[in-house]
């Protein structure tokens, strides 16, 4: 039962989505940072693969310089490197821009890692003698770190694998060891490639956590503010089903006590006949799904009809036509509601097997509404029309609807009626009251031709 009234309710059932909502699990987080690495990598690489085309393209462009101008200066095997280089780095760029590059960046990584490293070793290996690339190995090292500057063990693994091909195969094919470089010995090469490799993958070590906070960090901002809206969201459906929207736009741009007056409304008290008396017989939380089972039809005749519900206090329903907008046939929408909640009270009796009545009363006149107070405030209405229409119904007859002599005059000709007469008005004396019976048959056929 409990449940039912939660399903019945939109706004009990959306605030026990929001609090019932779980947080998201960190593998999707997860999933998201891998994601966004993985996009981050694919970028660098393009920017590093360009920047590193054209530096070797320049270096060619150099060879060449000195073919033409200093011949004495020329190194073949140089360019011959260089283009081998750079045939190689546009392999690279096309293996980038493929689906199997797109998914496994990691791929690309180390081939343009090994491209720049390793390729021109292979000659050196060809021809006997294996000297290590000091200035490009060290370019290399600190390039990779500054342009992608994730995943440290994957330079630390493009790394190892520059000194297993120098050391490890050149060894294995007994190639001879060279370096141009005198005073640097094998155990001052050792420490030197050392620190360029722990200070490169130590900054992008540091540089990737830094990121993953940043990202967390954002995921986080994101859920607040995502959650944020869902507040709002909900404070503003909760603050739309206490007041009218009008009102409640304009109590969001000055928080103050407002009121207006309206010279012409109608007001409308419903009472349910004997539901006091079936409280004494069913549970608490059965006789709230009743009432909220009824309460619903209501809420919805009042929407079909445009019409502005005030409140509910225990089973009497309180509704109002006229405002916050004014409309001219405020009397024809209540009365039409007040007929409609009538059927709706048989159907629901048919329904469940229940044998309820509604006693309905109904005033015309001016009024005061607005919203006082500065805590737990509604949308009210104050005025001699609202004890009149309170007095409607508590003097009514259990199955009428009771009008005033106002209300009778904006409707009578387009409605049936049935002259009650003198009624002791609890406040007000004898008053003539009539008995609102439903429309005019002639009227409905003459605004409705085609039926």
């Amino acid at each position: 039962m409990q449940h039912d009234f939660l399903e019945n309710n939109p706004v009990a059932s959306r605030l026990t989505k929001i609090l019932k909502s779980p947080l998201s699990p960190h593998t999707s987080r997860d999933a998201e940072y891998e994601a966004w690495r993985d996009r981050f990598m694919r970028k660098r690489l393009d920017v590093g693969l360009w920047i590193g085309l054209m530096a070797f393209l320049s270096s060619s462009l150099l060879q060449v310089s000195n073919l033409l101008f200093r011949p004495e200066e020329f190194r073949p095997d140089w360019l011959r490197s260089q283009v081998m280089i750079e045939l190689s780095l546009l392999l690279c760029l096309l293996l980038q821009h493929s689906k199997l590059g797109r998914r496994y960046p990691s791929l690309v990584f180390l081939a343009f890692y090994w491209v720049v490293t390793v390729l021109p070793q292979i000659e050196r290996t060809l021809s006997g003698v294996a000297q290590p690339e000091l200035l490009v190995w060290t370019i290399m090292f600190f390039g990779q770190a500054t342009f992608t500057p994730v995943r440290w063990y994957l330079h630390l693994a493009a790394q190892l694998g520059v000194f297993v091909y120098y050391l490890g195969v050149n060894s294995l094919l007994g190639v001879t060891f060279s370096n141009s470089i005198t005073w640097m010995k094998p155990s001052v090469m050792a420490l030197y490639f050392f620190w360029v490799c722990f200070i490169g993958n130590l900054s992008v070590y540091l540089y990737e956590r830094l990121q993953k906070a940043e990202f967390k960090a954002r995921w986080d901002l994101e859920e607040a503010y995502a959650q944020l809206e869902e507040e709002q969201k909900l404070s503003e459906s909760l603050l739309l089903n206490v007041l009218p929207h009008s009102i409640a736009t304009r109590l969001k741009q000055n928080p103050k006590n407002l009121a207006d007056s309206y010279t012409n409304v109608s007001v409308l008290f419903a009472d349910i006949v004997g539901f006091t008396e079936l409280s004494s017989h069913i549970s608490p939380w059965e006789l709230v799904e009743l009432l909220n089972q009824i309460f619903s039809e209501f809420d919805a005749l009042a929407e079909l009809h445009q019409l502005e519900k005030i409140k509910t206090i225990g089973d009497a329903y309180m509704v109002v036509s006229g405002l916050p907008e004014p409309r001219e046939d405020h009397a024809q929408a209540i009365a039409d509601m007040a007929l409609d909640m009538q059927r709706a009270i048989a159907t629901f009796n048919q329904k469940t097997g229940q044998n309820f009545r509604i006693r309905i009363g109904i005033a015309t006149g001016p009024v005061i509404a607005g919203v006082i107070g500065i805590k737990k405030f509604i949308y009210d209405l104050w005025g001699d029309t609202v004890n009149l229409a309170s007095r409607m119904e508590s003097h009514g007859i259990p199955g009428a609807i009771q009008v005033t002599q106002e209300t009778y005059e904006f409707l009578k000709g387009e409605y049936l009626f049935q002259e009650r007469g003198k009624v002791l008005i609890k406040g007000k004396g004898e008053m003539t009251t009539y008995l609102l019976t439903g429309k005019n048959p002639g009227v409905v056929e003459a605004g409705n031709p085609g039926n």
